[in-house]
């Protein structure tokens, strides 16, 4: 007669995410963006290689972040875009507040003053 084993017992663990305070999603306790991990990783970088790159991430850590990527892509790209339109949108303002465009110019001028000396 065959004994039947008790069945295998693990844990079930989240991806580890985590909301920062400008609403950008870090991993684990990092200050390592989702948006930076998955950038090195739509370049090619492998897991890895992020690792190497990120030093203060686990690759187990990049694995769960990209695994959990690949299977609520729609939902991370659209956080994504909405994150890059926020950027966009605060580089705007910034260079309006600050007059940056102006900056620029006067920054050009002096050096090109300086060179024909």
């Amino acid at each position: 007669m065959s004994q039947i084993s008790a069945p295998i017992r693990f844990q079930v663990t989240s991806p580890p995410f985590r909301w920062d305070e400008a609403g950008g999603i870090r991993i684990g306790s990092s200050r390592v963006t989702l948006d930076s991990l998955l950038a090195a990783y739509h370049n090619g970088s492998t897991p890895e290689e992020i690792a190497i790159q990120y030093s203060v991430l686990s690759v187990e850590d990049i694995y769960s972040a990209i695994a959990y990527y690949l299977n609520h892509r729609q939902e991370i790209d659209n956080y994504l875009e909405q994150r890059n339109q926020q950027a966009q949108q605060h580089r705007q303002q910034l260079t309006q507040k600050h007059n940056l465009a102006d900056l620029r110019r006067r920054l050009l001028t002096r050096q090109a003053q300086k060179e024909s000396r």
